[in-house]
């Protein structure tokens, strides 16, 4: 059920209980002030989009006009001034837990219809706060440094949370990224280079997430498995070796990267599935909790399986972890 098909549902569910609050009330009946809280805690809070650096000016950004555009095929190009937009859950649901969504789309732009909106409200449903990202884009014409345009905004998302992690009852020590494709290499980016702020953070913030979904991504530049033309579009067409390595993220695991889940499906023809078995090793050889599914089919966007397949095991994975369960922290108190 979509999320306007329930608060459709508890709207309708909310004018019978007025209904028969009125006429009930020559009775004395008082229980209905119980119902309407009831039925008003399970309606989540309108989603809200906010600037992702707020008042601040955009850092690496060259001045110039604002192109975005969505394309008639559903894709989001030429973005350059980025937005987190916050999908909270209704109080009834809520556990804490919340989550950034990373879409894919090659870094040349953003499919936020497909890996964006309906995995936010999968979350959402879930009692999860899930914060899509709308991250801008490489371009030579927009950014002083390309390479570091989409980590810095990756950063200032995780930041953003943690600050208002009080004011929406969210526990900033369970804060974990998902990303698809592009979005996946992103997403484990900001995973294995959290040491170093590319952006101001004169709070000191933690930029490091508390765990990593990773759904058919790019990570390695390594040209045997990596998909051409990311790479040219983040690094440019003549990357220096250390570029190569410092973003092939397989080489940038440590002790301290998040515990990790990986969905990928063997029959993918447009990136090689061997990202995901580099950096299971990665991950497994330095102590890292990791745990992979490779399905046997789905190709590239997971197209040939329904949405229950592989979200299904993004549940087991987190329930395995304890991230749906109620967190026990102060911000949870009334």
């Amino acid at each position: 059920m979509t999320t306007k098909c329930r608060i459709a549902l508890v709207l309708a569910l909310l004018s019978l209980g007025l209904l028969h609050a009125q006429e009930q009330k020559s009775a004395g009946v008082t229980d209905q002030s119980k119902f309407m809280a009831d039925v008003m805690a399970s309606i989540p809070p309108k989603t809200q989009s906010y600037p992702l650096y707020g008042d601040a000016a955009i850092p690496n950004s060259k001045p110039g006009p604002d192109q975005e555009k969505t394309e008639t095929w559903g894709m989001t190009v030429r973005i350059s001034r980025p937005t987190i937009q916050a999908y909270l859950p209704a109080k009834a649901k809520a556990n804490g837990t919340s989550v950034l969504i990373f879409p894919g789309g090659g870094y040349v732009a953003l499919n936020l219809e497909g890996e964006g909106v309906p995995v936010a409200q999968f979350f959402q449903d879930h009692g999860v706060a899930a914060f899509l990202v709308k991250y801008r884009l490489p371009n030579d014409a927009t950014m002083e440094d390309k390479s570091i345009g989409p980590l810095q905004d990756a950063q200032q998302a995780i930041r953003f949370v943690r600050q208002h992690a009080q004011e929406w009852k969210l526990d900033p020590a369970r804060v974990g990224v998902i990303g698809f494709s592009a979005g996946g290499h992103l997403a484990s980016t900001l995973g294995t280079h959290f040491e170093k702020a590319l952006m101001d953070n004169p709070d000191r913030v933690s930029l490091r997430p508390d765990f990593m979904i990773l759904v058919y991504p790019g990570i390695s530049n390594d040209p045997k498995i990596a998909h051409a033309g990311t790479v040219k579009t983040l690094l440019g067409a003549n990357p220096t070796e250390e570029q190569l390595r410092l973003f092939s993220n397989e080489l940038q695991v440590t002790e301290k990267t998040p515990p990790t889940l990986l969905l990928a499906a063997a029959d993918d023809k447009l990136l090689d599935v061997e990202n995901s078995i580099v950096f299971f090793d990665a991950l497994r050889h330095h102590g890292v909790a990791v745990e992979m599914t490779i399905l046997e089919r789905g190709e590239h966007g997971f197209l040939l399986i329904s949405h229950d397949r592989w979200e299904s095991l993004i549940v087991q994975w987190m329930e395995s972890h304890g991230w749906l369960e109620k967190a026990p922290t102060e911000a949870h108190k009334p």
